[in-house]
């Protein structure tokens, strides 16, 4: 993961947000939102909208997503990510490793106004992107970080998600550490995940980890459902803070 010039990492960045999304033109090939989207955002369907215009206008152009994906940006992207959020606990505090364009955090914080959701993400330009994006959609439950996951966790958290990061085995190296004790790894994966598992098991228990569980989420929703490695960290022994400890990730104001 590359550390890019300017702002200096490591500190949790946020803007003034609005209360409500702005209205946008709509992107050539981005479509309506399936019924899904409904029963999935909820009251924040219209937020949804907002977001995933912005991915297919301003993400485009500056090259946070691919032209070819704007058609599938409901289906591939938003709901694929959303669907997670049945893994989550109530009221968790959530890290979402190599944000990128927001994915899957943003599409998480607008299903459940619950979480407490950090962006993880080290490059300027898609820090930028997030910020602006927060501010437009008026998520005051999201703040951006922009870190190195390698660097090591300020704080841990009681769920910590990636998506298209990195290799499990990779992965578990840099994002166990910002998994609170009796807290989870979610990685979003696809039809590699089963190989992924089978080859990354020294790499798991190396950092603490226990037996990875392949999850598919959004069944009857999605179509195929999202399929999600879990990975569980270890309780401390004698401890019942564990999880406690990281259900919302303490941000310290840079």
């Amino acid at each position: 993961m590359h550390q890019p010039c300017g702002e200096p990492a490591g500190s949790p960045i946020e803007r003034p947000a609005t209360t409500d999304p702005p209205p946008t033109a709509g992107a050539a090939g981005l479509g309506r939102p399936p019924a899904a989207a409904g029963r999935i955002f909820g009251d924040r369907l219209s937020h949804a909208e907002a977001y995933a215009e912005l991915l297919a206008t301003d993400g485009v152009a500056r090259g946070l997503v691919g032209p070819r994906e704007v058609s599938r940006l409901w289906d591939r992207h938003l709901l694929n990510c959303a669907v997670v959020a049945e893994l989550i606990p109530a009221g968790s505090g959530v890290v979402d490793v190599g944000s990128g364009a927001g994915l899957p955090g943003i599409p998480l914080a607008l299903a459940r106004p619950d979480l407490s959701v950090t962006l993880l993400e080290p490059s300027l330009r898609r820090s930028d992107f997030l910020i602006e994006v927060l501010a437009l959609l008026g998520l005051n439950t999201v703040v951006v970080h922009r870190r190195r996951a390698e660097e090591g966790a300020p704080a841990p958290a009681a769920v910590v998600t990636a998506r298209a990061v990195a290799p499990l085995q990779q992965l578990v190296a840099w994002c166990l550490p910002w998994v609170a004790a009796g807290g989870r790894l979610l990685a979003i994966k696809g039809d590699t995940a089963p190989a992924e598992v089978a080859a990354s098991t020294a790499a798991v228990r190396s950092a603490g980890g226990q037996p990875a569980a392949l999850r598919r989420c959004g069944v009857g929703l999605v179509d195929p459902p999202t399929t999600v490695v879990e990975i569980a960290r270890a309780p401390a022994a004698g401890s019942v803070r564990g999880i406690a400890a990281g259900s919302r990730l303490q941000h310290r104001r840079g």
